[in-house]
């Protein structure tokens, strides 16, 4: 497998991960030391991998509300041997983000160090 092929694949258990809300699967996305961070309602906010893995099984996943599901991969930047940046597009329940998401190749696995996200937009309810 190709390193674009194993960081797609690491981008597929992160589109996973938002949308079930599996916390088995968490720490094969986050590294532990990931940080999360963006401007929400005006308002920066800075989350470390162990705050927003309680944040995110804090509320309903999408998958339980029966949310669409909407993703894609917009740009994979493989910079390094083992440091790659991509852009994605994200529905989570009734707001639409774009998240850029930093991966490091940490003992053999592509795991997110660092999430900036941006809300991009808020969908009706029920929609």
């Amino acid at each position: 497998m190709s390193d674009i092929q194993a960081i797609t694949s690491a981008i597929d258990g992160y589109f996973d991960l938002m949308y079930d809300v599996d916390d088995s699967r968490f720490s094969d996305v986050f590294a532990d030391a990931s940080i999360v961070h963006g401007i929400r309602d005006g308002k920066h906010t800075v989350r470390s991998a162990a705050e927003f893995r309680d944040f995110i099984q804090s509320r309903p996943s999408p998958a339980s509300m029966k949310s669409p599901r909407e993703e894609a991969i917009i740009s994979i930047d493989q910079t390094a041997p083992d440091l790659a940046i991509a852009k994605v597009r994200i529905r989570n329940g009734q707001t639409g983000f774009i998240d850029h998401l930093v991966f490091h190749r940490i003992d053999g696995r592509w795991l997110i160090t660092t999430k900036a996200f941006h809300v991009a937009q808020v969908f009706p309810a029920g929609s």
